[in-house]
């Protein structure tokens, strides 16, 4: 009986490490917003958002980024997340897009 609680626990930490080591490989692959995607054009999404046309985006306000925007999905500290806006596609934590909505 010993020997099949050690085999089940050896077997659990294998299956574990192996979907953590996946998860982060899947994160690190994710796919990052282009400039030039439609979606990005469309919102004026910029990777610095030091970059934005202010007169075409009046909403920008300098200070403004993905890295504090209530729809960045990662912590401030990520260079990169996913945001709903861009169907989970990872944006700059730099950036910015005219969907922006400050954290509260």
């Amino acid at each position: 009986m010993k020997s099949s609680r050690r085999s089940f626990l050896i077997t659990s930490i294998g299956v574990a490490t192996t979907v953590a080591l996946s998860k982060q490989a899947f994160a690190a692959d994710a796919t990052k917003v282009s400039e030039s995607d439609a979606m990005a054009v469309t919102l004026g999404y910029k990777n610095d958002a030091t970059k934005v046309d202010k007169a075409k985006f009046a909403k920008y306000v300098a200070g403004e980024n993905c890295h504090n925007c209530a729809l960045f999905q990662g912590k401030a500290t990520d260079a990169f997340a996913p945001c709903p806006m861009f169907g989970g596609k990872q944006v700059s934590g730099k950036g910015w897009c005219n969907g922006y909505n400050k954290k509260a």
